[in-house]
């Protein structure tokens, strides 16, 4: 992946040095046809300058900014939520991308205590643990493992989880069971794994479903992705107070809202581009609901950006753990 980011980084650096060496060329042209001279040299100096940017940001992102984690306390309202459940607190996480922290461990144990400083009731993971191998959970298990909550931590997969990315399985009987093994391995830790099902959490006499879909994209991305997820087969049997819990939030304007009556969605995948400027993400060019909430006719999605990286930078999109209490 780092090297995969630096030819990334040269070819940007590459484009970004070409547009003011364009605009000169352009001023050069009108210069011959109307008879006056201009100088190469502010073109040049101001390409080297925006290189020099783009450098110190990815620089930052790759030192600072991909560790740099935030915690997000948020509420969440709704009179139909049952009275057991007012000030039920759900922590949600999402896209670890674990192989992207390296031999950085200390970073991934810092997103473990911020969870568990929390205390929990659930904890909710909204897929991509991983980027191209289920091996790549392996050396971090003794760390993530570690998530403690009341009502345990319930997850679901996300396209990187169906190993699409990897050149290493090529045949789908590969594929598949290299997702299978990434949810053996989930349930192995005591995470309940849902792949197009739904278990209830109780308080007293009261309940809530979670829901929970294997990736399901509905959008045009410009990216290869995979739809693996059934919606009506995962609410099958559900009634009352639910919450689903899908990888792509662009499901969420393509089915959940128009086909159900579902109060909560919690996505990830976006990673805010793993960018923003003063609150804006490239994301939102591609996805209409790229980062925290969303509201529309009575229904809700939050979309959180995402622990792990796919390229290993973020530049002020940090890491996301985020706090949903539930209130009545």
């Amino acid at each position: 992946m780092f090297f995969f980011g630096l030819i990334s980084l040269i070819v940007v650096s590459a484009f970004v040095f070409l547009v003011p060496n364009v605009v000169w060329f352009v001023v050069w042209l009108l210069s011959r046809s109307c008879g006056f001279q201009v100088s190469y040299a502010p073109f040049a100096w101001s390409g080297l300058a925006l290189v020099f940017v783009l450098w110190c940001l990815v620089l930052y992102g790759y030192y600072v900014g991909r560790f740099k984690l935030d915690i997000n306390r948020v509420e969440y309202h709704n009179t139909s939520l049952p009275p057991a459940f007012n000030g039920y607190r759900i922590v949600h996480i999402s896209d670890l991308h674990l192989d992207s922290f390296g031999t950085h461990t200390e970073a991934l144990e810092k997103v473990v205590d911020s969870i568990n400083n929390l205390k929990p009731d659930l904890v909710c993971f909204t897929g991509d643990i991983v980027n191209l191998n289920p091996d790549a959970i392996k050396p971090y298990i003794p760390i993530i493992s570690g998530i403690r909550a009341k009502d345990g931590v319930v997850s679901v997969l996300g396209n990187h989880d169906f190993f699409i990315y990897s050149r290493e399985f090529v045949t789908e009987a590969q594929k598949d069971s290299a997702t299978d093994e990434i949810a053996r391995i989930e349930e192995s830790m005591g995470w309940r794994v849902l792949r197009n099902e739904n278990i209830c959490v109780h308080r007293g006499g009261d309940s809530i479903t979670i829901i929970g879909v294997d990736n399901i994209n509905s959008s045009n991305q410009g990216f290869k992705t995979i739809n693996r997820g059934d919606l009506p087969k995962a609410m099958n049997g559900t009634s009352g107070f639910r919450i689903l819990l899908s990888h792509d939030p662009s499901h969420w304007r393509a089915e959940v809202l128009p086909d159900t009556d579902i109060p909560l969605t919690l996505s990830g995948h976006t990673h805010a581009a793993q960018m923003r400027i003063f609150g804006w993400t490239p994301a939102s060019l591609m996805f209409p609901d790229a980062q925290g909430f969303s509201d529309e006719g009575g229904q809700t999605l939050y979309v959180n950006i995402g622990i792990g990286c796919t390229l290993p930078y973020r530049i002020w999109a940090n890491p996301e753990v985020t706090e949903i209490t539930l209130r009545r």
